[in-house]
């Protein structure tokens, strides 16, 4: 049985946030059953912009703060790292509040600006990580709890893409992002290489809409943790109330055999999970869903079901930041507008996570809008 705890946590105070974590680490053994005296522990929060914090779009720091505080005292080194989507690394870490964080704790920020390549057994023979990420004697996962329009949902699991260096993460998209389960499979693979000794989700104040950089905070007063991620990501999909079916890396561990992926193989901890439910998270607009079609009806009117982005004129700068980070260069800018090519477009959504304008909106056909009032899909 994989352990997953739970526990209500209603504010972003110091001292009341200190309290509830402990409490949260207490079925696992506490802090020290992770962290020996000496260790070298890297602290890997969602780091994807520069957003405030209370934008939800990054992982709160005052969560970092206190759990870096938590490892020195359990006799750890803690440094704080992560390779933003977008955006400098110590810009993000001041917009975020995480550099203050790290200064108060007195953690080292680490930006992940040098790889070392990692053989797999899997899929992908051949990983590239950031240095500082796979050389740490440990690694504590500090994902934020949001919806994401590629992977319907961005925790524990996702949040370990981070680990991949800068342009590396447009590589891979790429490489595997134009097929969902591939992608997750490559996701998966990266937590295999490099296991977190523990992961606790900031989900106080989560994110529903079109997250993970653009959607609107969702307050759900809450802190998962768990050492499997696996486990932890199928928790939090219960909580946000989405179906597993859209859950792309729930189904690739089950496909996988991956320990945590089956609820029936996890024990709860704390809150009882039906006290925590948020109801059903408001999904991503991008979202593709094909609402169980047969597979022959399916490949003939994919291009029907399938969204794509388009630039909004009334927001877009023409800033150029979506076409410099289309893995597949789908996005030109000529003539003062900028358009997409659907053919080429991959559906990784990068456009959209990364726009610092919003300016980035969903195209959808006749047919897919009506389908999906059909489902009763939630969407932004």
């Amino acid at each position: 049985m994989e352990t997953v705890s739970l526990v209500k946590s209603g504010s972003y105070t110091l001292a009341s946030l200190r309290r509830d974590v402990v409490s949260l680490l207490e079925p696992l053994g506490g802090m020290s059953a992770f962290i020996s005296s000496g260790d070298r522990v890297l602290l890997k929060p969602n780091m994807l912009s520069a957003k405030e914090p209370d934008r939800a779009v990054t992982t709160h720091p005052a969560v970092v703060r206190v759990i870096a505080e938590l490892v020195m005292e359990a006799g750890g080194i803690a440094v704080i790292g992560d390779s933003p989507g977008i955006g400098s690394f110590l810009r993000v870490a001041e917009k975020s509040g995480i550099g203050s964080a790290a200064r108060d704790s007195g953690a080292k920020l680490v930006e992940f600006n040098e790889a070392v390549e990692v053989q797999g057994s899997g899929t992908f023979r051949s990983i590239q990580l950031a240095r500082a990420y796979y050389e740490a004697d440990k690694i504590i996962n500090l994902p934020k709890l949001k919806t994401h329009e590629m992977m319907t949902m961005t925790c524990a699991v996702k949040n370990l893409f981070g680990a991949v260096v800068g342009a590396g993460k447009a590589g891979w998209h790429l490489k595997a992002g134009s097929s969902r389960q591939m992608f997750a499979r490559l996701l998966l693979e990266i937590y295999l290489l490099k296991k977190p000794a523990l992961n606790i989700v900031d989900a106080i104040v989560a994110m529903e809409g079109n997250g993970p950089g653009s959607g609107d905070p969702v307050k759900l007063g809450l802190l998962i943790a768990g050492v499997n991620p696996v486990a932890v990501d199928v928790i939090a999909g219960r909580v946000a109330g989405i179906p597993a079916d859209l859950l792309h890396i729930e189904q690739e561990a089950v496909m996988m055999g991956l320990p945590g992926a089956l609820i029936r193989d996890i024990e709860l901890c704390g809150a009882p999970l039906d006290a925590v439910s948020a109801g059903t998270f408001r999904l991503p607009a991008g979202l593709d869903v094909q609402f169980g079609l047969p597979s022959f009806l399916t490949k003939t009117v994919k291009h029907q079901l399938t969204s794509y982005p388009a630039a909004d004129p009334k927001k877009c700068v023409l800033c150029g930041v979506c076409r410099d980070a289309c893995p597949p260069v789908a996005i030109t800018i000529e003539n003062s507008a900028l358009s997409v090519d659907n053919a080429r477009c991959i559906r990784c959504w990068c456009c959209r996570e990364l726009c610092p304008h919003d300016a980035m909106v969903v195209t959808r056909s006749l047919l897919l809008r009506a389908l999906m009032r059909i489902s009763g899909t939630r969407s932004a």
